[in-house]
């Protein structure tokens, strides 16, 4: 979990999420489950979809999600 920066970030779909520094991450308010797939990659799930998280070289997080349906898309950052 310690890779992971503080954000708050808008997914389509009306998913809300939040993490602290270093997690957990919450997905409208209730806490993902957390799974680390290698160094400075996460996935987090929660709410019905699944948080990807690449950390960026500048620290940054780029996020995407996968959903029901193949729903899937990118997670506006607004930190």
């Amino acid at each position: 979990k310690g890779g992971i920066p503080f954000f708050n970030a808008t997914c389509p779909g009306g998913y809300e999420v939040h993490a602290d520094q270093g997690g957990p991450v919450f997905f409208n308010g209730k806490e993902g489950k957390f799974n680390k797939k290698q160094a400075g990659y996460y996935e987090v799930e929660g709410a019905g979809i699944t948080l990807s998280i690449a950390i960026n070289p500048d620290g940054s997080p780029n996020l995407t999600y996968t959903g029901k349906h193949g729903a899937n898309g990118v997670c506006t950052v607004s930190n």
